[in-house]
């Protein structure tokens, strides 16, 4: 049986975390930025852990 492959719109979005979590990016932060507030714009800016319940699912995809 060939190898899995991994996801390639995954690779690019989500990275794993030395203990095993997975990190991901904040959403809304690429355009129609002038009516965001500045501490809204400052907070998205910050990577975010992917839910647990949605970690198998990722993790599947990346790791394959």
């Amino acid at each position: 049986m060939p190898k899995m492959k991994t996801n390639s719109g995954a690779k690019k979005r989500f990275t794993l975390t030395g203990t095993g979590k997975i990190k991901r990016k904040h959403a809304y932060h690429s355009h129609i930025l002038t009516k965001k507030t500045k501490k809204q714009k400052r907070n998205l800016t910050y990577s975010a852990l992917v839910h647990t319940s949605d970690e198998k699912r990722i993790k599947e995809l990346i790791c394959a």
